[in-house]
């Protein structure tokens, strides 16, 4: 009904960049809320970043400065521009989208399959 497709994600240097995009597709009637999460291996899930409708942000602290969340409402996708990266960014990346998918319903949080991120030399 609602799936979110992640791209982006890979192996990179530390201190190199990486984009990552979710476009949400199906029964989109109305997006709210957009983020990303990441799980690093033996971790639990956190929040990395996140961007609500009218473009307000949030950050984790230990991103904040180096990473940059937007979104595109035409195209219902989310990006995480990813700067400066370190070996401690390695995780798997989620995207999450809080989604009402038709009038007068209540909006119900979609997740993305994962992408990996990697930060190694």
């Amino acid at each position: 009904q609602v799936q979110l497709v992640e791209s982006g994600g890979g192996l990179v240097q530390p201190g190199g960049s990486l984009r990552l995009s979710c476009a949400a597709s199906g029964s989109t009637f109305r997006i709210y809320a957009m983020g990303w999460y990441r799980q690093p291996p033996g971790k639990q899930r956190e929040l990395v970043a996140a961007i609500t409708s009218g473009g307000s942000t949030n950050y984790a602290d230990s991103v904040k400065g180096r990473f940059t969340i937007s979104r595109d409402n035409a195209k219902n996708t989310v990006y995480l521009q990813m700067n400066s990266l370190k070996p401690e960014d390695t995780a798997v990346y989620d995207c999450n989208a809080e989604v009402q998918i038709a009038a007068r319903t209540v909006p119900y949080e979609y997740w993305g399959q994962g992408t990996q991120v990697t930060v190694s030399s």
